[in-house]
């Protein structure tokens, strides 16, 4: 049991849960910027500030960022905490973490580029040099370590300024910029990125991060969505006009999801739940949406804006590879409230939680791996995966994550039985978080995810050393015995 030599093994982060540096280099105002912490105190949301000066929160559950009230604007307010602004620090301290990145023998990086960093409000007609810069830093950094860049093009966010001027992606204009922003990136970096990723948990993403900024109903949804199909399927055929050889896919959250019994109606409701995340793989990776669209639209009461010549822009851009973030398993009753909706799920009595109370099922990755490819029979590439967990560091700042250890080997066997007895075409890998970062789902740095530890608390004091973790040697061991030692422990 050994996976090849090409196998990709390395890490995934988001810009705004690592990078920080929001005032630095022409950086313009992001999304994601004006979100608060996740304290009990302080519940996560974003701030804004409505015309008459009243200020407010918009709450944020996991990925779904509710809209800003009509009239409100972003805003940051005296005694708020916000993560994103400092983050770890990732844009002063990018080269030490990518050194330590390769030091456990990682061979792919997957990062994204901060749209406002490029077009600080989205809109100009020419990029911001400094931002271009930082990236091809980090790219030519990763070339001379032996890691292959692995971009992110849109990670859940907008520029603030493109975001309110046109309603997000609820507006086709967004289209246009993101086609501009694209076009930037193939001319800048094309000859040293193989492999990009449009967007990011499409099927995640809701409200003022990416969708409609002031209004977030299912029409403003799915209309958004439709913009960001067509946008993604014009940057792939760019790309791929521009970058001869590259490769593209785009990131969808993508849990297991079984029947809470067998009870026949169950075992429908799961197979309808099924299609609420498969709407957006099969539109992008085929080219065109399921026959069961309509159903989906008049559920929800959609109806899709068509204009003419869409059809063929799907079908000009199908995605090259799937990829997914696999975290938990669901369990589906017909009678649940969550049965027809893309997120969420009841829990399984069969499984045990992380501390944050997500199912840890390593066979549901192997079950999604073969679900996957045998629906689309394109390669899939499983670009986030791991396990938040509190750690204990000592006063060297080094843990022992034996949990960690324990939830990756058994995913990591999992998936090379998948790739291994079942056929399927798994080519990489990326742990989500290589480094601690900010927590995307709650804000915190408590719940901490990587191989190395960051000195910081949840509201960014400390000392921002990195140290590495019993997990990292673990890894490393891995890497250089690409999987062969997993069967020996």
């Amino acid at each position: 049991m050994q996976l090849s030599k090409d196998f990709l093994w390395g890490g995934a982060t988001a810009d705004f849960q690592c990078e920080g540096g929001y005032d630095e280099g022409g950086r313009g105002l992001s999304t994601h910027d004006f979100e608060t912490d996740g304290s009990l105190e302080n519940p996560r949301g974003i701030t804004y500030r409505m015309p008459d000066g009243i200020t407010g929160r918009a709450r944020s559950s996991f990925f779904f960022h509710d809209p800003l009230p009509e009239g409100a604007v972003p805003c940051f307010v005296e005694g708020e905490y916000y993560p994103a602004l400092q983050a770890i620090d990732h844009y002063h301290h990018w080269e030490e973490d990518l050194e330590l990145l390769a030091g456990m023998g990682m061979n792919v990086y997957r990062f994204s580029i901060c749209w406002s960093r490029v077009y600080p409000t989205g809109m100009e007609e020419e990029p911001n040099e400094a931002g271009l810069a930082f990236y091809e830093k980090i790219i030519d950094k990763c070339i001379e370590l032996g890691m292959q860049p692995l971009v992110t093009i849109h990670h859940d966010e907008l520029p603030v300024e493109l975001a309110e001027a046109v309603d997000g992606w609820s507006s086709r204009d967004t289209i246009d910029y993101y086609l501009r922003y694209c076009k930037t990136l193939f001319e800048r970096f094309g000859g040293k990125v193989k492999y990009w990723l449009t967007f990011n948990e499409i099927n995640a993403v809701r409200g003022y991060s990416s969708c409609g900024t002031h209004n977030s109903d299912n029409q403003t949804h799915y209309n958004a969505v439709h913009n960001m199909f067509l946008a993604s399927a014009k940057a792939v055929k760019l790309g791929h006009e521009m970058m001869p050889g590259s490769q593209f896919g785009a990131m969808y959250a993508f849990s297991a999801f079984y029947p809470a019994t067998c009870k026949p109606e169950d075992v429908f409701a799961q197979m309808q739940k099924r299609r609420q995340a498969f709407y957006f793989i099969d539109t992008m990776a085929r080219g065109h949406y399921p026959a069961y669209a309509p159903e989906i639209w008049r559920e929800k009461g959609v109806e899709i804006k068509w204009e003419d010549g869409d059809e063929e822009t799907l079908a000009a851009g199908p995605l090259d590879f799937v990829s997914i973030s696999y975290y938990r398993s669901n369990t589906i009753a017909a009678d649940s409230a969550a049965a027809k909706e893309v997120m969420g799920g009841e829990g399984n009595p069969y499984l045990t939680n992380t501390p944050w109370g997500w199912p840890i099922d390593p066979l549901g990755l192997r079950y999604v791996l073969n679900e996957l490819a045998d629906r689309y029979e394109k390669p899939v590439f499983v670009v986030e995966n791991g396990m938040g967990a509190i750690d204990e560091a000592d006063e060297d700042g080094y843990v022992e994550d034996d949990y960690r250890i324990a939830y990756l080997r058994d995913h990591f066997k999992c998936m090379m039985q998948a790739i291994l007895e079942d056929g399927v075409d798994c080519f990489g890998y990326t742990m989500w978080g290589p480094f601690d970062l900010v927590s995307l789902s709650t804000g915190e740095m408590a719940k901490r995810y990587g191989f190395i530890y960051v000195d910081m608390d949840d509201k960014g004091n400390g000392t921002l050393r990195r140290t590495t973790k019993k997990s990292y040697d673990w890894m490393k061991h891995v890497i250089e015995t690409r999987g062969a030692c997993l069967w020996e422990e």
